[in-house]
């Protein structure tokens, strides 16, 4: 072995265009970029969904609806869920607090309970939202359904 048979490892080299680099690499001058135009100056950035001036997909599609931005967004939980947590776990007093340690929900979600399901143990529960079967569950049970 002798510095005439030394080669890089393989994969060790990219057989790249060395753009920029003076007229003998054959990419000086203009480095790749054309003559003149916004796409061959520097700072040049192509808009998001820009199309060369052709009217944009986001543009040509059409839309539909009507999007509320005040709109409240509720994370439900049924009646059976908290039967079942009744049961498993001893809880009777439920709080959004109890939901969040037990990975019903995150912190900052607002709380929803719904009335599917069958509820038979006495609780008092404190959530955002109330559905009207889910209030007549808790309380006819003799529980408390409070809206915080």
């Amino acid at each position: 072995m002798d510095l005439s048979n030394l080669k890089p490892a393989e994969g060790s080299t990219k057989n790249r265009k060395r753009i920029g680099r003076g007229e003998g690499s054959g990419h000086g001058d203009t480095a790749t970029k054309g003559h003149k135009g916004a796409q061959s100056r520097s700072g040049y950035k192509r808009k998001l969904g820009f199309e060369g001036g052709q009217m944009p997909l986001y543009r040509r599609v059409p839309k539909f609806g009507f999007k509320n931005i005040n709109r409240k967004e509720y994370h439900g939980i049924n009646i059976q869920v908290i039967q079942k947590m009744a049961d498993e776990k001893k809880i009777t007093s439920f709080t959004p607090e109890v939901f969040i340690e037990n990975g019903l929900v995150n912190k900052k979600e607002l709380i929803k309970i719904l009335g599917t399901g069958e509820l038979t143990a006495t609780v008092e529960v404190s959530a955002h939202a109330f559905s009207k079967s889910a209030t007549e569950a808790i309380e006819s049970k003799g529980g408390k359904a409070t809206k915080i």
